[in-house]
């Protein structure tokens, strides 16, 4: 999202440098794996819908292939390369905002304000019109945002599971009558009116969802970056969003809950609040515990747009010991992104996350962007209103979407996270195929790292002590090479800004 560069480009490459030095190998190193000590069971990795499949979701060309290369482990042909699917399991469904009929308020006839959102991020709502003000009196289209609903049933034909989040209430909800946010910085932007609305626009929603797509949203989030407030501001930026304080964010919640109850969708999980960084996450949450907006609340979310911060590895062990030790809730990194077409800082931060935020589920933003660098796959498009002027697919794929897949198609939802004591590596165990994978980056020179397995009661390898490894750096796409486990221990050469996936098999706790 465009938002999201300014921000991690303010914490600057000295904070950058702090941050992540420490934590990356630069010399011959031992690992050693601990399987006594678990941080949940991983339940997969995602991404969110919205703009980029509104673009391609219908698309007769390329709506399959795109729904392959992110929602399956398939190897499927883009523009001339064969690319190894990414195996994601979560889509993020995105409630759109927007509108373009009118409504009548007590003021007289409205229409949305669409500032400077371009039509690609223009996100038809269902909700066209509240009748006489009340959340039963209404007007629907279910045919809108065709699109991207296409593509959320593409992913859930091929396993994915999925969530409803919105950027902002319906436009007709909002104090600005603008999607894109208030008429002033930090103003919240849901009129009060409509808090019940909300909720039951999303509800209303998830239930027809179960109903007539066969998608069962496995969780509901009303918020996207709440606390954002010099973004969301009705001219600032071309993107859905909406400030909303914690003490209205603990009022929805309620409503919400009801309103998902009153449906029958009781196991249907509430998260929150999505705020764009750690730093603004702990405050939220300790105010939702205190307002009593917590205790609707099933999982919290929130997003690694802070990551490269000075303070952001602190944060994240303050939020996991707050949520996840404290008060026994579920946590995901929901959003992600970084600017870097390599995806080595990308692979840097996720360790990181995986190291001292322990989610058990972590999703990026718009792997197809419209940006160079933040994209894993790019195109193009004017930046106007008029989608008839059109849609460009450069065909370039960014080393990023292979660095993605050597997480992605290895730690696999029902894995056990285990720790490794270092922020450059994460180990995953499936107990099941007594399999362990271990994902490690390398940001000095050559090095030698070796694992050392010996807390574990086998560890044999495949045959002849065979351990797979796949690599993505140096000039290389995830390429398969061996390692050999002896005496409970694998050691493999790994270059600079390279990410090595290994998976070894005969281990067992």
């Amino acid at each position: 999202m465009i938002k999201r560069r300014s921000l991690l480009a303010a914490a600057g490459a000295g904070a950058l440098g702090s941050a992540l030095a420490t934590g990356t190998a630069r010399a011959d190193s031992t690992i050693s794996v601990d399987p006594s000590t678990t941080y949940g069971t991983w339940e997969g990795w995602g991404t969110s819908l919205a703009w980029w499949a509104k673009v391609f979701g219908s698309s007769a060309e390329y709506s399959d292939v795109f729904a392959d290369l992110l929602f399956t482990d398939k190897t499927v042909t883009y523009m001339g390369t064969a690319l190894p699917g990414l195996n994601l399991d979560i889509a993020r469904y995105n409630l759109g905002a927007c509108g373009w009929n009118t409504v009548q308020r007590s003021s007289g006839t409205v229409r949305m304000d669409p500032g400077r959102i371009p039509w690609h991020k223009q996100i038809a709502g269902f909700w066209l019109d509240p009748g006489s003000g009340t959340a039963e009196s209404s007007v629907w289209n279910w045919d809108a945002d065709p699109a991207q609903r296409a593509m959320l049933l593409k992913a859930t034909q091929r396993g994915a599971i999925s969530e409803l989040f919105a950027n902002s209430p319906m436009w007709w909800m909002t104090n600005s009558l603008n999607p894109s946010g208030a008429t002033k910085q930090y103003g919240d932007n849901l009129n009060d009116t409509y808090r019940r609305h909300h909720a039951s626009h999303l509800a209303t929603v998830a239930l027809h969802a179960r109903e007539n797509w066969g998608v069962d949203f496995v969780s509901v989030e009303p918020f996207n970056e709440p606390k954002a407030g010099n973004w969301w501001t009705g001219y600032a930026y071309p993107q859905e969003g909406c400030c909303i304080n914690t003490a209205e964010q603990a009022v929805v919640l309620s409503l919400l809950r009801e309103e998902l109850d009153t449906r029958g969708l009781a196991t249907t999980r509430i998260s929150a609040s999505d705020d764009a960084t750690f730093e603004q996450a702990i405050p939220t949450w300790n105010d939702l515990k205190s307002n009593g907006g917590s205790t609707h609340l099933d999982r919290v979310n929130v997003h690694g747009y802070g990551a490269g911060s000075a303070n952001a590895g602190t944060q994240r062990a303050q939020l996991y010991s707050s949520v996840v030790q404290g008060s026994g809730k579920a946590l995901w990194s929901s959003e992600n992104g970084t600017a870097d077409a390599d995806g080595f800082k990308m692979a840097q931060y996720l360790l990181a996350d995986l190291y001292a935020l322990h989610p058990t589920a972590w999703a990026y933003w718009q792997p197809l962007d419209t940006h160079p660098d933040w994209a894993m796959i790019h195109f193009t498009v004017n930046d106007g209103q008029d989608p008839a002027k059109g849609v460009t697919l450069s065909g370039d794929v960014n080393t990023k979407y292979w660095v993605m897949g050597q997480f992605s198609r290895h730690i696999r939802p029902g894995m056990k996270m285990l720790r490794t004591g270092v922020p450059h590596a994460a180990a995953a165990l499936d107990e099941s195929a007594d399999k362990l994978v271990v994902v490690v980056a390398n940001n000095g020179p050559l090095t030698n790292m070796t694992f050392d397995l010996s807390a574990f009661t086998t560890a044999t390898g495949g045959a002849n002590g065979v351990v797979y490894r796949w690599n993505t750096g140096v000039g290389e796409k995830y390429v398969r090479r061996t390692a050999t486990v002896s005496g409970k221990k694998v050691t493999i050469p790994i270059n600079a800004n390279c990410v090595q996936t290994l998976e070894i098999q005969g281990v067992v706790v």
